[in-house]
């Protein structure tokens, strides 16, 4: 899956599980401005697992630092989609969420200030940004709209970022499931690997012979190749969800009455 689609279908589940919107589950829910910020870095932990990709959007982040950085991730987990696009992968990015959502420290004025989650969310939205192409070819305009966003949120609404390590497991998890349904898959239980059979690899024609690659990755390939039109028919309804989802937290968050315009529209719509 391309990396702007793996970003807005981030978004669109934090959307989807977070908010209180009759559009949404809510299973999780939080703030509309948790919602609101929460879908800008879904959106970029959703990228996180393509941090071995040496070419991806993580890489051209903040050269040469993020070149570097993939490198590493690529040497640690075997390459591209191996170890990052697992069962194991998501756990990982999870638990660093976890710990460096642990580092504050205390200010007369401000009280604790929650240093690592302000950091994670700084780099985690600068990713969404670049994908999603919100701020164009503008590196420094990522950034200090990054910094910006971070900033405020960690001084005067620090108790928002409770949420940071179910986000990152949550995007990194959409993440996985957006690759396994593409026609490389993923080895989902890394570093366990069952090669597929040499009759099945020998058959060409059987119907589950994508669906288990001589490398032991899984698929179900119903969006084809990244970049099918599958994908751009699925991820185009998704991503106007995902904004849908936002704007309805912003209006909500702005004092208007959504919910009453919501039964309104369906009233008007329903026989």
């Amino acid at each position: 899956m391309m990396g702007g689609h793996h970003a807005a279908s981030g978004a669109a589940a934090w959307v989807a599980v977070t908010s209180t919107a009759p559009i949404a589950f809510g299973w999780y829910p939080v703030s509309d401005v948790g919602v609101m910020t929460g879908a800008l870095v879904c959106a970029g932990a959703a990228l996180l697992p393509d941090a071995d990709h040496h070419n991806g959007t993580i890489a051209h982040s903040l050269p040469p630092v993020s070149e570097g950085v993939t490198k590493l991730v690529a040497t640690i987990s075997g390459g591209h989609r191996n170890a990052t696009h697992s069962i194991v992968g998501i756990a990982a990015f999870t638990a660093i969420a976890w710990l460096v959502g642990k580092l504050s420290f205390h200010t007369e004025r401000f009280g604790d200030v929650l240093v690592g989650p302000g950091i994670m969310a700084v780099l985690l939205v600068a990713f969404a940004l670049r994908a999603l192409r919100l701020t164009g070819q503008r590196r420094w305009w990522t950034w200090s709209l990054s910094l910006s966003l971070a900033a405020f949120v960690a001084v005067f609404a620090p108790e928002e970022w409770y949420w940071m390590p179910f986000c990152v497991g949550l995007g990194c998890a959409v993440h996985v499931l957006g690759d396994l349904l593409t026609t490389r898959g993923v080895p989902l239980l890394w570093p366990i690997r069952f090669r597929s059979p040499r009759w099945v690899r020998r058959h060409r024609w059987l119907p589950f012979d994508d669906m288990w690659s001589p490398r032991g990755n899984l698929s179900m390939p119903l969006l084809g190749d990244a970049g099918s039109w599958r994908e751009w028919l699925v991820m185009t309804p998704v991503s106007a969800y995902a904004v849908l989802g936002v704007v309805w937290a912003v209006l909500d968050q702005m004092g208007f009455d959504t919910a009453a315009a919501w039964e309104s529209a369906v009233g008007l719509v329903a026989p």
